[in-house]
């Protein structure tokens, strides 16, 4: 009654809803567990055959579970990639620019710019009606929004390609979002935390959120990015650290089904 499935960049999908339509428990594995997990019964040859039965016994020693998926969100996920994609589009573009200074190719690359611009927020403002029409949606959308700096293109990101929020831990939403600071030491060496992995489609609006709100829109953020750079830290910490403050703040607010305000993510510690 249990399947295991290796991840393979989303083409996995429509095979664990299947499973999960017929009833199966499905645990889905990342392909660095399974390789892992090879080195420690040290397998070393490697075929189909051998991959499938290890894959198997992972998921057999597994206590993870792979939840059935929600079907709007993997719609309005595609509906996001496309609307990735048109910004990609507009920043290879601008890219383009810099090599030209023909007037008529100039002109050319602009109006492209701007049609993609206009076809960019024509489609986020369909998503976020979309998006809308949902109840559950429409609050976690709002509840997201109301955090000072955070606006509707990174809250849409949040509800689409993070259902955990409000259902995990900061130390966990932080993990899932690749800026949790991770210990290197061994013995008496004290290596430099770092952070790895995490969803690299919700970190990068974060980023972008958090840069202006770390300078200007949210208070918070602007107390916690000057007190670090005044201890010494870079720019590049302090930010990282301003962008795990973000996702904690929207992980807490949809967790306790009530708008941001300043004080309310700091009144306890562990939400």
């Amino acid at each position: 009654g249990r399947v295991g499935i290796e991840a393979s960049g989303g083409y996995e999908r429509d095979v664990i809803a299947y499973l999960h339509q017929r009833g199966f428990e499905v645990v889905l594995l990342q392909p660095r567990q399974v390789r892992a997990f090879g080195l420690y019964k040290l397998r070393r040859a490697k075929n189909d055959q051998l991959g499938a039965a290890l894959i198997a016994e992972c998921a057999a020693r597994s206590d993870a579970r792979c939840h059935a998926p929600d079907s709007r969100l993997i719609a309005f996920g595609e509906w996001l990639l496309f609307i990735e994609q048109i910004e990609a589009d507009i920043a290879c573009l601008k890219t383009r620019r810099e090599r030209f200074t023909d007037r008529r190719i100039l002109e050319e690359i602009d109006r492209s710019t701007g049609e993609l611009k206009s076809r960019c927020k024509a489609q986020l403002a369909l998503l976020q009606a979309a998006v809308r029409e949902h109840d559950d949606l429409a609050r976690k959308l709002d509840l997201i929004e109301s955090i000072d700096g955070i606006g509707i293109r990174t809250a849409l990101t949040l509800v689409i390609l993070m259902p955990e929020l409000g259902r995990v831990d900061r130390e966990e939403i932080a993990a899932l979002t690749g800026v949790a600071p991770y210990d290197d030491q061994s013995g008496k060496r004290e290596g430099e935390r770092h952070i790895a992995g995490g969803r690299a489609r919700v970190r990068r609006p974060l980023f972008n959120a958090a840069l202006p709100a770390s300078q200007r829109w949210n208070e918070t953020l602007v107390e916690l990015y000057d007190r670090l750079t005044a201890k010494g830290k870079s720019h590049k910490a302090a930010l990282i650290a301003c962008v795990r403050k973000l996702i904690i703040f929207a992980n807490t607010v949809v967790k306790r089904q009530t708008p941001w305000t300043k004080s309310a993510p700091q009144q306890n510690s562990s939400a």
